[in-house]
């Protein structure tokens, strides 16, 4: 999971993406929609819901570095016959970082709320002068994805960068035995990339709020361009029914970035994973 993945900056053009988008996806798709929903799978998810807010401080080195937000807009909203959550993704460098720098990242995904598969995803990406604009629609029925750029077939049940994250919090890891890999298939620039991530065991993590009881994983790196081997990040989540990351660590080829919470509300279930209260 890249730190970078949020952002917080968006032009007014923006502003009515979602309807530009839904507008033309529902005028495409809804009859294979319509059509096809008995082919869509069916979740059960009672980690996360609509309101639900994550707050995070990022870290480079001892750096107070930047601020992360994870957002399920409280409105329920629809795309052809199906309910969605709709999720931002933000995030921005911060303070002396933000001289040499500087981010606003921004990330939007449309989640069928019955399937958790994305329907749209939305990228804005400025790092450091480096940009991208993308819009992606997927076709869960026909599985296919489209960009501006092309048009490709996918998986079953394919994720976008965001869903990934929403979908992995409704697995159920009671089971789980050290070691143990899970894989998610996710749609990046036109191509389909495995999203695997490895559980490593249960560790106790001290937070402003109380220590919290967590589940560890090793999500699978892509190695040589930022980070050095595969395992070089370290996730943990509360190890209760809401599976909200509490703290992620990663080695970089310079330094390391740490990533701690700093703020949740709307929380789907009130019984937290706390053994220690502050």
């Amino acid at each position: 999971m890249k730190i970078s993945i949020l952002g917080l900056q968006f032009d007014l053009a923006f502003k009515n993406v979602y309807s530009m988008l839904s507008i033309a996806l529902i005028c495409l798709m809804q009859p294979s929609i319509s059509e096809g929903q008995e082919k869509l799978r069916k979740v059960e998810n009672q980690a996360f819901t609509y309101g639900e807010v994550l707050e995070y401080r990022v870290h480079y080195g001892i750096i107070d570095a930047g601020e992360a937000k994870l957002a399920v807009m409280p409105d329920k909203k629809t795309i052809g016959p199906r309910e969605v959550y709709h999720v931002v993704g933000t995030g921005q460098t911060k303070g002396a970082f933000d001289w040499f720098f500087k981010v606003r990242d921004r990330y939007e995904s449309f989640i069928d709320a019955q399937a958790i598969i994305p329907w749209l995803f939305v990228r804005r990406v400025y790092e450091g002068g480096y940009k991208i604009n993308q819009d992606v629609s997927f076709n869960q029925v026909k599985n296919l994805a489209t960009s501006k750029k092309a048009t490709i077939a996918t998986p079953q049940n394919v994720q976008d960068l965001i869903s990934a994250f929403y979908y992995a919090r409704t697995i159920d890891f009671s089971n789980a035995q050290p070691g143990e890999m899970f894989a998610v298939d996710a749609y990046l620039d036109d191509a389909i990339i495995p999203i695997k991530f490895k559980f490593v065991g249960k560790e106790n993590i001290s937070t402003k709020f109380g220590t919290f009881r967590c589940l560890k994983f090793h999500p699978q790196l892509l190695e040589g361009r930022v980070f050095k081997n595969k395992e070089d990040m370290t996730l943990w989540i509360s190890d209760d029914e809401n599976k909200i990351p509490i703290r992620a660590e990663a080695k970089i080829l310079v330094g390391s970035v740490k990533m701690d919470i700093k703020g949740f509300s709307g929380l789907s279930n009130e019984n937290l994973a706390i053994i220690k209260n502050k």
